[in-house]
């Protein structure tokens, strides 16, 4: 059986950088997502700079206010979240559909076999951090390692905007250097009964037989044992079928012309086309994404008649979208194309009946 290769990737305090992202003035500044401060709500989350002075999630808003009286509250903004997470999405696509999502900013990723092809997952983790910055403006942080268990305690070790890989022969040697506290899985509670019973580290933790530790912790304690020896067997799970296959680039420096933008979305297109057609797949709506120079996003979409996948039917209806927006009077930096409302391709056969569009040569 061949060894498993798992990435973590978590996004860096997630809400408060596309706040900061979208909004050039709260950079650089103590920001919490969260309730008002005179409110009774609570911190969603808070900035790298607010966590300096001791604010975290879940924290009362008022009490965030005390530690950082200047910090900037503003409100949680879920819709711009969860596009950016949808963004993030398709790039972890890209390689596998082994996609197990944890919340709106991580995910773990099964890269053993890969649509790429690539034997390296350090490489294969370093080029997603990579493409999410170039298409989000956003860093995220990648844990490497045999498994999932190894791979999200990887993650956090190198933050912000790091990435810690854990080979196979470096597995027993991190666990037994890993402070018991930064254990996946174990609180606050846990940890101050594992202190009691004289546990600091991964190699306390493993002194302890597998009987020793349920009897102290219940059933966890067979977890304990068995991630002290470096075994997690849990698979990635996706949650969810494929719903859409997207594509779509983000530019060094912003386009300004027609004839750039429609040559953009001619190869947009043909690389959606090939995306499709290695997962045998159709749709009937497609949409165009487009974000201006000052990080405005807008998607247009359609429902055709039919399910397609060609390329040249995916730019025509991408172009048209392109000219019935102001991205011809405005700097536009991304453009995307993506098909959704998806069919197996065997059962939809008429799609090798239509016949071709007149200037289909021409594409």
């Amino acid at each position: 059986m061949s060894q498993k290769k798992i990435i973590h990737i978590d996004m860096d305090a997630f809400f408060t950088s596309v706040e900061q992202r979208d909004n050039p003035d709260l950079r650089g500044k103590p920001v919490v997502v969260g309730g008002k401060p005179g409110s009774r709500g609570v911190v969603a989350a808070a900035s790298y700079e607010a966590r300096r002075f001791g604010i975290h999630s879940a924290m009362p808003s008022a009490q965030a206010y005390k530690r950082c009286p200047h910090a900037i509250f503003v409100r949680a903004r879920f819709e711009a979240y969860r596009e950016v997470s949808a963004q993030i999405r398709e790039i972890f696509l890209e390689y596998t559909d082994l996609v197990e999502p944890l919340s709106l900013d991580e995910a773990y990723l099964d890269v053993t076999d890969n649509y790429k092809g690539n034997p390296s997952a350090t490489l294969i983790a370093n080029e997603i951090r990579s493409k999410i910055l170039k298409s989000t403006a956003l860093t995220a942080s990648a844990g490497v390692a045999p498994n999932k268990f190894l791979a999200k305690v990887a993650s956090d070790i190198n933050k912000p905007n790091g990435i810690c890989v854990i080979t196979p022969a470096q597995v027993i040697p991190f666990i037994e250097r890993l402070a018991i506290g930064k254990f996946y899985g174990i609180g606050k509670a846990t940890e101050k009964k594992m202190h009691q019973l004289q546990i600091f580290n991964g190699a306390d933790l493993r002194k302890h037989g597998e009987d020793e530790l349920i009897r102290h912790f219940g059933k966890m304690g067979a977890h304990y044992y068995h991630i002290a020896h470096g075994r997690d067997d849990r698979t990635v799970s996706p949650h969810r079928e494929r719903k859409s296959v997207g594509v779509e680039n983000t530019f060094a420096e912003d386009l300004t012309t027609q004839e750039e933008m429609e040559r953009v979305l001619r190869g947009l297109a043909g690389e959606l086309e090939r995306r499709l057609d290695k997962h045998q797949l159709v749709g009937k709506t497609v949409t165009l994404k487009l974000r201006y120079a000052d990080f405005e996003t807008i998607t247009r979409g359609v429902t055709l008649h039919r399910h397609e996948s060609r390329a040249p039917v995916l730019f025509r209806t991408a172009r048209s979208f392109l000219e019935q927006s102001e991205a011809l009077k405005r700097k536009v930096r991304l453009l995307g194309i993506t098909v959704s409302n998806l069919e197996s391709r065997e059962g939809v056969r008429e799609v090798q009946l239509w016949l071709p569009f007149g200037d289909e040569e021409s594409f």
